[in-house]
């Protein structure tokens, strides 16, 4: 007893131990390259976070830079939980509302995780960084990120706290009768050992089509057609996912949660379920969603979005179905490719892909809304694919169980067991545990956060930055004075997608005068020529339709009145300048 209590003297007097862990001095660490050295907020990247969770992180961060940091709840999920956007700037710079705009979401999938905590890296990663690494000090100068965490709360949650598989719940929670037998959910997939994964069934039988790899006890071998399986040699039979026969009607498993699709209840190209399986009643019936446009809508600052998805290691862009090619058109693809080239090089093993011609027909995407419905170029990536593995384009059917032994040390399966099944009688249950596959396994997690984050900070550097470049005066004598401003945009991104342009979707931005009496003013089609197109009607405020990216345009105003003259550009997705 002296021993101990020595002991417990000896660690107070060497560590100042108070009855609380202490945390670590700023002294005792050695800063990563482009990590905060010493973060206000402790979040650890190796780990998910239910719905609660994010809200928890996000709330601290709120509290710790109030300077940074608004938290907005837009509404309720179909089960009442809010859904709480982070609109982070800096509000001690210019108007919040009136900067360019980056919107961010994740998880609209119930099982595609990973956005949640891409999203709330950067929520974390920007405010911590802010007035220590210029770029980001900068970027929150110029612009305001609105960040919604997880889409889709509801479906977060169960897919976490109820057993599931790696692929289900797909999406909402909302309950369909599947098997059109007039009950909904009645007979879902059991989680029979109480591990909290749905996984695996199988029975040993002299017919069977499968055997144990001698190589690795966990892999089951399909036997080929040719394949003589010695007489010693115990075959198996899949029996499917984890289940009972709940309902009594002699099937397993075949009324699974039903589910409509999130991310097909947006109101553009919308189908319904008979062609686009999935699709609710009517575009925006999906109250998460719902929430989304209405905010979308009150925010024409917003210029460019992303939407965190699992999985396979793609960026992706619209559109969503064929008949939409030519509504993106050249000079807004021209952008969308020079993003995702960049994108390819930023995440190591993700191809850059355009949704209908890579991979499917999507109707009703959030893709296609954004940038379709409101001008807004938008990207989904898909997170995760085996390149993280190894680092390598491996692939093979046994490297998901190389991986597991040799980098996660068997935790990622579930062994087989015996199980005294009502039906089938003595089976075996095992497989791959639901955080598994689909998710980013822990240690490459922070990794995964700070890549995507990295490119969607690349794709928001890029909404516009306008500037008044040049402001020439000529005097024409008779008390009249020629004034021309050359406005540029210093970004890839113009002020109006062409789409934009084509449907009138947002209203011109206008480049206005005063201190001075106009007589006239004009925009300048060609300056060496002098050619112009005067606007007559206010021509102090002068409509111009687009700044484009990388470019220029040029006004005029013929003026009289010995005033100072002060420009302003006042653009919805460009922001407000003056000079």
């Amino acid at each position: 007893m002296k021993r101990i209590t020595a002991i417990i003297v000896f660690a107070v007097a060497c560590f100042g131990f108070n009855g609380q862990i202490q945390a670590q001095g700023v002294d005792d660490i050695f800063r990563a390259a482009g990590s905060p050295h010493n973060p206000k907020v402790q979040v650890s990247f190796n780990r998910y976070y239910t719905t609660e969770g994010l809200n928890a992180i996000g709330e601290k961060i709120a509290k710790a830079y109030p300077n940074l940091v608004k938290r907005v709840n837009i509404g309720k999920s179909y089960e009442g939980r809010d859904m709480w956007m982070l609109e982070i700037t800096n509000y001690a710079e210019g108007e919040a509302s009136r900067k360019p705009g980056f919107y961010i979401d994740g998880n609209i999938h119930s099982n595609e995780i990973q956005g949640g905590e891409i999203s709330i890296y950067t929520a974390w990663y920007l405010t911590e960084n802010f007035g220590h690494i210029d770029f980001i000090t900068e970027l929150l100068n110029d612009k305001i990120f609105y960040i919604l965490p997880t889409i889709n709360p509801d479906a977060r949650n169960n897919y976490m706290k109820e057993p599931n598989t790696g692929s289900s719940p797909r999406a909402g929670m909302m309950s369909l009768d599947d098997d059109q037998d007039g009950l909904f959910d009645e007979d879902l997939p059991d989680d029979l050992d109480g591990n909290g994964s749905i996984t695996q069934m199988r029975r040993k039988s002299s017919t069977g089509d499968f055997i144990m790899d001698p190589q690795d006890p966990r892999k089951m071998i399909r036997i080929g057609v040719d394949d003589v399986v010695p007489a010693n040699v115990q075959r198996y039979e899949y029996l499917g996912q984890e289940g009972i026969d709940n309902d009594g009607d002699g099937r397993v498993n075949e009324d699974p949660h039903g589910y409509y699709d999130p991310n097909r209840d947006w109101a553009w190209g919308w189908h319904p379920d008979y062609i686009q399986g999935g699709a609710f009643k009517y575009p925006f019936s999906v109250p998460e969603n719902r929430n989304v446009a209405d905010f979308i809508m009150a925010h024409p600052n917003i210029a460019g979005a992303q939407s965190y998805h699992n999985s396979g290691g793609m960026i992706l862009r619209g559109p969503g179905g064929q008949e939409d090619v030519g509504t993106y058109n050249r000079q807004d693809v021209q952008v969308y490719d020079a993003i995702g080239n960049k994108g390819q090089k930023m995440l190591p093993g993700y191809r850059y892909l355009v949704v209908y011609k890579d991979l499917y027909s999507a109707y009703g995407g959030e893709l296609d809304w954004f940038y379709a419905g409101r001008g807004i170029f938008t990207y989904s990536n898909e997170i995760f694919n085996r390149f993280a593995y190894y680092k390598t384009e491996r692939g093979g059917q046994n490297e998901q169980y190389e991986f597991d032994a040799e980098l996660l040390f068997g935790d990622a399966f579930e062994p087989w067991k015996t199980y005294n099944h009502p039906t089938y009688g003595e089976i075996e249950i095992g497989g791959f545990k639901k955080n598994f596959g689909r998710a980013t396994p822990g240690f490459l997690l922070e990794e995964e956060c700070h890549r995507n984050m990295a490119f969607t900070i690349y794709h928001a550097y890029h909404t516009p930055k306008l500037n008044i470049f040049e402001v020439k005066e000529k005097d024409l004598g008779g008390g009249l004075r020629e004034i021309t401003a050359t406005i540029s945009n210093e970004r890839m991104i113009p002020t109006h997608a062409s789409h934009d342009l084509r449907n009138n979707i947002e209203r011109p931005d206008y480049i206005s005068i005063e201190g001075v009496d106009v007589q006239a003013g004009m925009i300048v089609q060609n300056e060496d020529f002098n050619f112009t197109t005067e606007q007559k009607v206010n021509p102090a405020k002068l409509e111009v339709d687009n700044i484009p990216g990388n470019g220029f345009v040029k006004v005029r105003w013929i003026v009289s009145g010995r005033g100072t003259p002060k420009i302003t550009v006042d653009s919805a997705k460009g922001g407000v300048v003056t000079k």
